[in-house]
């Protein structure tokens, strides 16, 4: 009788494992299938656009940092 408990016992492990790999393996075949289909419809930016992106970045970050500096400046003054 013990050994028809210990053989159920990996039969259930058995068939809970493969449930697992299972699910995982669908899941990642559905992830592949939504990522091309995102970049179907939303395709990156071309190279072009990136070097006015750019400068406007740096035109921010010069405004942040004198922001900044203005506010550390106070802050030591009292």
């Amino acid at each position: 009788m013990e050994t028809n408990l210990i053989l159920e016992g990996f039969k259930f492990m058995g068939l809970g494992m493969a449930t697992v790999f299972a699910f995982l393996i669908i899941m990642i075949v559905c992830m592949n299938i939504m990522s091309s289909v995102i970049h179907k419809f939303f395709p990156e930016p071309q190279a072009g656009a990136e070097p006015q992106a750019q400068a406007q970045t740096q035109q921010d970050n010069k405004k942040i940092i004198a922001a900044i500096s203005a506010a550390i400046s106070h802050h030591r003054q009292g």
